[in-house]
């Protein structure tokens, strides 16, 4: 099955009815692209959990080594981290109550899609969600 991308109402669909991002790979240094985005969505009013094992918080936020040990419900998994780690951040995915995994720019699987679809997940990929967010809503 080959990747296809929601289209843009569903993207706004789904930012507008999103609350909870966990951001896996969020930096707690403030140069980093992960923490731009990530900030300027906290800003946009979306609470923010960081997931990385090398910070204890960011942003404000105590951070979580795994998406496994996040207690809170969580609507996006936005993951910053490289191709290659996808498919192991898709399998903790699967573990949540998220139904959306939202891989940045630059981040592409197939066969993350492809798992990730068989588990009723909607996939984004290769997409800012903070580009997404101000061509879709605007703010």
């Amino acid at each position: 099955m080959a990747y296809q991308a929601p289209g843009k109402q569903e993207m706004r669909s789904i930012l507008e009815e999103a609350e909870t991002i966990a951001v896996v790979g969020l930096s707690d240094k403030p140069e980093r692209t992960s923490y731009q985005i990530a900030k300027a969505m906290q800003e946009a009013g979306y609470k923010i959990i960081p997931v990385n094992p090398e910070i204890d918080e960011t942003l404000g936020e105590k951070a979580y080594d795994t998406l496994a040990e996040v207690e809170e419900d969580i609507d996006i998994i936005n993951v910053f981290r490289r191709s290659e780690f996808l498919y192991s951040v898709a399998e903790q995915a699967v573990e949540t109550n998220a139904d959306v995994f939202w891989a940045q720019q630059g981040i592409f699987d197939e066969k993350v899609y492809e798992f990730l679809k068989e588990k009723n997940f909607t996939v984004i990929m290769d997409m800012c969600i903070k580009v997404a967010h101000s061509i879709t809503i605007g703010k």
